[in-house]
């Protein structure tokens, strides 16, 4: 493990009955890094987020997050993350800076801070133009750059990102990715990413580990990854290799539904 982890697990566990969803997982995270958390469906990964962001209580083991236990001092973990889920969390019925005013009191910034802040993180994200227009005439692309805003208004020490790609154009992908090489360029900021688009993974991952049943099956640099399983070998290559099957085996009906259904919205 690395003595300055900004994320560590410790044998972390945890039970559904008799499901084991994660098993013994050991993962350190360096700081200012984006981190790459992989796996088919039912691997562990919404589970090991969960636990690290606090939602759910670990059955064994510990992790530990920004320097802070999620069970013992889950409050000054929350003080120190931000989430960008699949859901949608930007209120269309409001402009872009009426949504990060909102956010902004949620997290306790005080109110000498926010309009500087806001006007940064519009600025940051892009859409300084487009600030007092309401969000539900936004591309999909600029409502997930938005969020990003929103998750990255109280300086977070982490950043948590679900899928933050998925139902968007290339363009508005390309977009996003820009942006999350800008904020790790700033420094300050570490980023753990799920994803199952290989080429987002590639593109902007420092390091990878890949789940497997609910542990680790392979954790390297993209670059390292990809020499363990050949001269020639893509991520794609690694994923099959170590997760048994390919990228998309089709998931459950609820998988699907909450797929598409993001998609929708986002485009």
């Amino acid at each position: 493990m690395l003595d300055a982890a900004v994320i560590e697990t410790l044998e972390l566990t945890r039970r559904f009955d008799q499901l084991v969803a994660v098993d013994r997982l050991n993962l350190a995270v360096a700081p200012g890094a984006i981190f790459g958390l992989l796996g088919p469906n039912g691997a562990g990964k919404t589970t090991t987020i969960k636990m690290i962001t606090t939602l759910l209580p670990p059955s064994a083991g510990s992790a530990r997050v920004a320097g802070f236990d999620v069970v013992r001092r889950a409050a000054e973990v929350r003080r120190r993350i931000g989430y960008v889920s699949q859901m949608l969390s930007a209120d269309g019925g409001l402009t872009a800076e009426e949504n990060l005013r909102l956010s902004a009191a949620l997290y306790g910034i005080p109110r000498r801070e926010r309009a500087t802040r806001i006007a940064a993180a519009l600025e940051f994200i892009g859409l300084s133009n487009a600030a007092r227009q309401l969000v539900k005439t936004y591309s999909g692309g600029m409502i997930r750059r938005l969020e990003l805003a929103q998750a990255l208004l109280h300086e977070p020490a982490v950043l948590f990102l679900d899928e933050p790609t998925i139902g968007l154009d290339p363009l508005a992908r390309r977009a996003v990715w820009e942006r999350l090489q800008a904020l790790k360029s700033r420094g300050g900021t570490t980023i753990l990413i799920t994803t199952h688009d290989m080429e987002e993974a590639d593109a902007l991952c420092d390091e990878i580990a890949l789940m497997h049943r609910g542990a680790v099956a392979a954790i390297g640099t993209p670059a390292e990854l990809k020499r363990r399983v050949g001269p020639e070998a893509t991520l794609e290559d690694v994923f099959a290799h170590y997760a048994g099957g390919a990228i998309d085996e089709g998931g459950t009906y609820r998988d699907v539904r909450r797929t598409r259904t993001t998609a929708r919205r986002l485009g």
